[in-house]
């Protein structure tokens, strides 16, 4: 099966990758991540992904497009659901993608974090499956958190300290708790 894996970043990528070729399935990336900020770190991450995919031999599928004001504009007015639309616009272009590009499946990287919710996740992958007429290929690919670590930490590469978007950034230097 020739399956779209939507790359949130490349340490993140590294398990998966490696549980869908075990399983025999053709994976392709899929990089479209306009939540990350600020740019340098996106810019970044991209590159990482470019290293990463090089090193393995991964086809990916770039969609580099910096969409600072949509993605603020989405969430701005309730940044405690940011996630939902985190998670929804970028499992939807996926699977607009693999619709479009004649995949069998898609799959996510977000599955990957312990950080993420999951459920919200699946429920998201879910509705953009419904919508493009393209199957989920759900796995819960926690269980290779450390192994992930430890081989991203061998290839030397970049892994990030938050999720992406600003305020998990803010989040990660000014915890919600702290007063200042």
């Amino acid at each position: 099966m020739k399956l779209l894996l939507h790359i949130c970043c490349a340490p993140c990528a590294i398990y998966p990758v490696g549980q869908l070729r075990d399983q025999g399935k053709a994976v392709t990336g899929f990089w479209f991540n306009h939540n990350i900020h600020p740019y340098l770190e996106y810019r970044r991450r991209l590159d990482t992904v470019r290293e990463y995919a090089a090193g393995v031999g991964l086809d990916i599928v770039y969609r580099d497009e910096y969409r600072l004001e949509e993605f603020l504009g989405a969430v701005a007015q309730d940044p405690a659901q940011r996630c939902l639309y985190c998670y929804f616009s970028r499992l939807d272009a996926v699977a607009a993608a693999a619709a479009e590009l004649g995949y069998g499946a898609f799959s996510s990287t977000l599955l990957y974090s312990r950080y993420q919710r999951h459920d919200d996740i699946i429920a998201c992958a879910e509705r953009a499956a419904a919508r493009h007429g393209v199957a989920f290929h759900y796995d819960d690919y926690r269980r290779g958190w450390q192994e992930g670590i430890r081989i991203s930490r061998e290839m030397g590469l970049y892994r990030q300290q938050y999720c992406g978007c600003i305020y998990s950034e803010k989040d990660r230097y000014h915890p919600r708790g702290e007063k200042r």
